[in-house]
């Protein structure tokens, strides 16, 4: 694919973290007339051996007021993106979009209570990204995040979720947020266990937030995996909760660039 330049920037990758063989997360400079809101997503393009650019679209996990961009990527084995970002080095070029894209925003809810920010794997990033701009914190009175992986050393950026609680800016509003986080594949202490539509359909989970999943009170944000995404809209629609369109407000939000 190419892309006009005139489309795009060109950003200096700053850091590379490997988390564990199959996720690592990445930060680059920022075009200074880059702007975007939480939740939304750039597209990130690594040039290969051939002069061709490869694009995959990554949620910001970064702040909107941050002067770098961070995403948070999967190791596709053989992929093509992942395979031309191993290559890279600190130092070296990464191209950005100029324009930001996405709904996963606050802005698809008029109204609500509580936010229930649902996701598995990489799909954390765009909840990061909310959680560390003001904005969710005045709007609602609860936020629960619910953090799906397979294994526990997958539980990714547990230092920036705790950290939240100790920021200047969050002070006197940080105890709004539960972080309830859930390990599919093994057994984990201080962990839920089971797949999220179980935990809903058999109320595990709101007895663990000590909140009801309610079309009156409760706003929920879904990303992740394509397969979890479609069953949890299945479960909530089961509760009279709906996809929130334009034209039609409702309690559902999710984002769908896999």
């Amino acid at each position: 694919m190419t892309v006009s330049e005139e489309k795009f920037t060109r950003q200096t990758l700053l850091e590379v973290q490997t988390l564990t063989p199959s996720l690592f997360t990445l930060r680059t400079t920022r075009d200074a007339g880059f702007r975007f809101r939480a939740g939304q997503f750039a597209r990130l393009g690594v040039t290969k051996p051939d002069g061709s650019v490869v694009w995959r679209a990554y949620s910001m996990v970064s702040a909107p007021h941050d002067e770098y961009l961070e995403f948070f990527s999967i190791v596709v084995p053989g992929g093509e993106f992942t395979s031309e970002l191993s290559r890279l080095a600190v130092g070296d070029a990464l191209l950005v979009d100029k324009q930001a894209f996405g709904f996963l925003t606050l802005d698809r809810f008029n109204d609500g209570r509580d936010l229930w920010l649902l996701a598995t794997g990489t799909g954390l990033a765009p909840f990061l990204s909310i959680l560390q701009d003001l904005e969710v914190w005045q709007r609602f009175s609860r936020i629960v995040l619910v953090y799906s992986v397979r294994q526990a050393a997958e539980l990714a950026y547990q230092p920036l979720i705790e950290d939240l609680r100790h920021r200047d800016y969050l002070e006197g509003v940080a105890d709004k947020l539960l972080y309830l986080p859930v390990v599919t594949r093994e057994t984990v202490p201080g962990a839920l266990h089971g797949r999220i539509t179980t935990l809903i359909e058999n109320g595990e989970l709101e007895r663990a937030a000590g909140l009801a999943l309610t079309p009156e009170h409760s706003r929920v944000m879904l990303c992740g995996n394509p397969q979890m995404i479609e069953d949890t809209r299945a479960v909530l629609k089961a509760r009279d909760m709906h996809l929130s369109l334009t034209r039609r407000p409702g309690q559902v939000a999710v984002e769908n660039y896999w």
